[in-house]
């Protein structure tokens, strides 16, 4: 595998495969996508190829390779009142939360051009899981598609390789286990032969590696920084990043009161930057340039952080902004332009060099979905299924505000023909007819 970590610096401007969309944040892990006639709007009835229904229930993206589309699902079996009471008194947090009786963690595959499903495989099949936040699924971290085989990570229920072509699981590893509370959330990342992801639980945080042809633990590095003493306050649910930096790959992972940096060959802390300010339970991904690393401290006392990174030398805050800070939607970067929408639906617009706010306006809605680049527009979808298409400038222009049957928790995914937007019911290819 190329590393995708050797492209972020020049992530703005380039898309390694247009046709493919193998993780999360697309080809450069940054959430750009290229699509050749976007329409300007849609609806149930207009520029819909296709919809297919997902069973189950997930929010994981959709990840495109050639003709077929991969996303995981979740099939559950609530548990009784009594035992889900039984099982609450263990709980410390105020959450609302869903307990199961038993999960069945699947994938399924869809075919790009006509929307059929095809395959519909258990990776695993999980007894009395962890509850579960009402505003999670089982099924929330995105799978990774990389040289025929389909990496499911799904938190402290196991961690799946299958094989696209026979269908067969490759290797399966249970063996980490934390108290999440809230579910799983964070997506494993591929770097070269390791597949690397965040354990940030009430209980106990690290980050670890799996290596890819085995499904052996390769490297497991506790979190070093100073936390916050209460249980709650201490897990997270961020997705890592690789960069390149000072000509060395960085592993830039964000947690609970600290963002870390890492080699990703080996797990080492390379450094640590504390926010100043209380941090969790954070959702996001963060996005870098050649020169700086921009993410949320989500949860608590929210703001979005810019670091200038060099090599493994500990980066410099080169500014901070607390105002509507995202915590559950990752940031995209064009150019010298940040752009982020918090959970409730106010999209910001700042200047990545300074973090001067040039605009904050409401969509409208509540938001949990990540958004896409696409050129020079934005696309963002709400949990109320609007999905708004906003002019990627440095003044604020709605160009449509286009609405689907169904909750939007994922982030939306290209193939550079068509965008696909998974909602709670459902998965659409979105092209001009």
């Amino acid at each position: 595998m190329i590393s995708r970590a050797l492209f972020l610096a020049a992530a703005s401007t380039a898309v390694l495969n247009a046709a493919e969309w193998p993780e999360w944040r697309g080809p450069t892990a940054q959430g750009h996508a290229v699509i050749s006639n976007l329409p300007e709007s849609f609806s149930e009835t207009s520029n819909v190829a296709w919809k297919t229904e997902i069973p189950g229930r997930g929010h994981s993206t959709p990840v495109i390779v050639g003709d077929s589309i991969w996303l995981t699902t979740a099939i559950e079996k609530a548990a009784s009142k009594e035992d889900a009471e039984r099982r609450l008194k263990a709980n410390t947090g105020d959450q609302p939360v869903i307990v199961l009786d038993s999960v069945s963690l699947r994938a399924i595959c869809i075919d790009r051009v006509s929307g059929k499903l095809l395959h519909d495989i258990e990776l695993l099949d999980v007894k009395e899981p962890q509850w579960a936040h009402q505003l999670n699924s089982y099924a929330s971290p995105t799978p990774v598609l990389d040289a025929g085989r389909l990496y499911a990570h799904f938190g402290s229920f196991g961690t799946v390789c299958l094989d696209i072509k026979t269908l067969k699981p490759l290797w399966k590893n249970d063996e980490l286990r934390i108290m999440h509370e809230n579910g799983p959330g964070s997506t494993a990342v591929l770097w070269q032969n390791r597949l690397i992801a965040h354990f940030d639980g009430s209980d106990q945080q690290f980050i670890a590696a799996f290596d890819t042809e085995t499904g052996k633990v390769a490297w497991k590095t506790a979190r070093s920084g100073e936390m916050d003493p209460r249980a709650q306050q201490k897990k997270a649910y961020g997705t890592p990043i690789v960069i390149t930096s000072g000509g060395i790959p960085v592993l830039v992972s964000s947690a609970a009161n600290n963002i870390y940096g890492y080699d990703p060959a080996s797990g080492k802390e390379l450094w640590k930057v504390h926010y100043g300010e209380l941090g969790f339970s954070m959702s996001t991904v963060p996005v870098a340039d050649a020169e700086r690393i921009y993410f949320s401290t989500s949860f608590g006392k929210s703001k979005v952080m810019a670091l200038k990174h060099h090599g493994a030398g500990t980066p410099a805050v080169v500014w901070e902004n607390n105002k509507n800070a995202p915590k559950m939607c990752s940031p995209v970067l064009r150019d010298d332009l940040l752009f982020y929408v918090d959970d409730g639906g106010i999209l910001s617009c700042v200047d990545a060099r300074t973090g001067e706010a040039l605009y904050r306006e409401r969509l409208g809605g509540k938001f949990s979905s990540s958004p896409v680049l696409v050129g020079d527009k934005l696309i963002v979808g709400s949990r109320e299924g609007v999905v708004s298409i906003v002019a990627a400038g440095r003044e604020f222009r709605i160009l449509s505000q286009n609405t689907l049957d169904g909750s939007i928790m994922a982030s939306p995914a290209s193939d550079g023909e068509a965008l696909f937007i998974r909602t709670d019911k459902a998965l659409y290819k979105i092209a001009r007819r």
